[in-house]
């Protein structure tokens, strides 16, 4: 709040009791004399954002994920169903000493701190807190942050800042996509021209994780679509479809995970790129990714298995 307010011309507050009350660094407040006019009145609830029932593709990508989270780690996740599930499992898991750093706090990370799996102890920066920007969730989680001096809610340009995450040991970055293309570029925005998403903070985990000293970032997705018509669709594609928004470069990814395996793509060449991301695609679209790559040139016929 105080960062928004350095810049406004006019500075607006309203008084809404419904609001949990967030803790942080002298970041959430400020002067009264720097407030030009108050708003004072009845508030509806605030609207809850329920995370939706995780599909069987769901958990079977989370527990390939949860394979790779080791004791001590530090916790990001991004927005759908993956990542929520990812964090269900966590609360479920034999795992100890996580800590949290986040853009988006979310109600698993709620069910995994009454688990004792947050404990933040291991954590080189902010020990013991969760530090996130903002809550999105149920009324489970607008209680959890309520005055709790352990979730730090802390500005934008410092939890998402790339040379912070780095920081971080063991730093897991889980997050979705809607597109991946065999070079892997991750689409997490659009569809071709079809708006769906922000980018967020995903490519500032992503490069954040990759620069953490044991840190792992995850691409997630659902190895098909369905189509209005009922026609599935891979989401693995040759290339990214017309217009599409790249948000994560190929460069900068790691773990690919869909329901068929997951694959490391750090440090891989064109090639083995094209060979680990078709070997994770649904197999009814696998032969016709094998076909696309041939004719551009970046498959090998020591590739086929």
């Amino acid at each position: 709040m105080a960062e928004l307010c350095a810049v406004a011309k006019v500075i607006v507050v309203e008084v809404n009791q419904n609001l949990p009350y967030c803790l942080g660094a002298g970041h959430n407040g400020i002067h009264i004399s720097k407030v030009d006019m108050i708003v004072e009145g009845s508030n509806p609830p605030v609207p809850q954002l329920p995370a939706g029932a995780p599909t069987e593709v769901d958990q079977q990508v989370a527990r390939l994920v949860l394979e790779e989270i080791p004791d001590g780690a530090c916790i990001q996740l991004g927005i759908g169903g993956m990542p929520n599930a990812v964090g269900a499992l966590i609360a479920q898991s034999d795992l100890k000493d996580l800590g949290v750093h986040t853009e988006m706090l979310v109600d698993s990370f709620v069910d995994m701190a009454a688990a004792g799996k947050l404990t933040g102890e291991r954590k080189r920066l902010d020990r013991g807190r969760h530090v996130y920007t903002f809550g999105a969730g149920t009324q489970k989680l607008y209680d959890f942050l309520h005055n709790n001096p352990f979730a730090y809610n802390a500005p934008v340009n410092y939890v998402n800042d790339v040379r912070v995450i780095a920081q971080l040991d063991d730093f897991m970055s889980i997050n979705n996509c809607i597109n991946v293309d065999l070079f892997g570029q991750v689409s997490s925005e659009t569809s071709g021209l079809k708006h769906i998403s922000g980018a967020g903070g995903q490519q500032d985990f992503l490069l954040g994780a990759y620069l953490s000293n044991g840190g792992k970032s995850f691409i997630c997705c659902s190895s098909t679509a369905q189509e209005k018509g009922g026609a599935s669709v891979s989401r693995i594609l040759p290339t990214l479809p017309e217009g599409s928004v790249v948000t994560a470069t190929r460069t900068n990814i790691q773990y690919l995970v869909t329901e068929y395996g997951k694959v490391n793509l750090k440090g891989k060449s064109t090639w083995q790129r094209a060979e680990a991301i078709i070997s994770v695609a649904h197999p009814d679209h696998r032969e016709e990714l094998i076909a696309a790559a041939e004719r551009m040139g970046i498959w090998r016929g020591s590739n086929r298995k």
